[in-house]
């Protein structure tokens, strides 16, 4: 048995979900192994070392307290705390940077420009999204017109072709390890949330990015909208401190993630 920290906003208040019934649930899972103090983001920095692991969880957007979190990240490193998730993330713990790197290699995920030269690339479309590399929980988002587009200061910026999806689907993942999927059939409700059952190709979709990011632990989230060509594109990768909606799954999903995440710490604490 080891000690953790476990880092939850348990105030946070989320569109659509509740972080903290969420987490109050899933830390006292983990206490039927572990011995688990809970804090909020601002006190983590100061307590982890007494602690075997950190486990960042519901902490909301840290573009709220992003002084202390850059500060929390730099001693952890610093000083080799175990932190779950790993600090080495590529997805949405660096930014959205990784949406242009993604799409030039290639990969299927929305179009999306970072320099005013890319813009022209961009496919047609009535609108197109605007968001902060930094930003978090549509926090600075805003829609703008083709016409307008040259208008964009693209400093700090991401730009993406509003696409007319059918829905968005989100891929749960302890480490690599796929957990359970769920989705969001009416485009205008993104956390009203169903049970998906998805295919063997939608599974490849998914398993490319977690293989991509390489995290050597912790939980990530892969979102994902149906395109209307039929194709799935990603919409982000949530490696930082991804809300599971453990409650819209069944108890056997549930259970079979309880157990991935304690024999992920298991591990991490040694």
């Amino acid at each position: 048995m080891g000690n953790l920290l476990y880092v939850t906003d348990l105030g946070y208040q989320a569109r659509g979900r509740r972080y903290c019934d969420e987490d109050i649930w899933l830390s006292g899972r983990l206490r039927e192994e572990f011995d688990v103090a809970l804090c909020h983001p601002l006190d983590a920095a100061a307590l982890m070392d007494r602690f075997d692991a950190v486990v960042v969880r519901n902490s909301g957007p840290v573009i709220h307290y992003q002084e202390a979190y850059d500060a929390f990240r730099a001693a952890a490193l610093r000083d080799g705390v175990r932190v779950f998730n790993s600090l080495s993330g590529k997805g949405d713990m660096a930014g959205k940077e990784y949406l242009l790197q993604l799409s030039r290699e290639g990969f299927p995920v929305i179009p999306t420009a970072g320099r005013r030269e890319e813009f022209g690339r961009l496919p047609d479309a009535e609108t197109y999204v605007v968001k902060p590399v930094l930003g978090a929980d549509s926090v600075g988002l805003r829609f703008v017109a083709r016409a307008d587009l040259a208008d964009v200061n693209p400093a700090g910026m991401l730009v993406q072709p509003r696409v007319p999806f059918a829905y968005e689907v989100s891929f749960y993942f302890v480490g690599r390890d796929f957990q359970y999927a769920l989705y969001a059939p009416d485009p205008e409700a993104r956390w009203r949330l169903e049970p998906y059952e998805p295919t063997a190709e939608d599974l490849e979709f998914a398993q490319r990015f977690v293989d991509w990011n390489d995290l050597p632990y912790g939980i990530q989230r892969v979102d994902a909208c149906r395109a209307p060509g039929g194709e799935l594109l990603l919409v982000e990768l949530e490696d930082l401190n991804p809300y599971l909606s453990l409650d819209l799954v069944g108890e056997a999903e549930r259970e079979a993630f309880v157990a991935a995440m304690k024999g992920a710490l298991r591990k991490l604490v040694g």
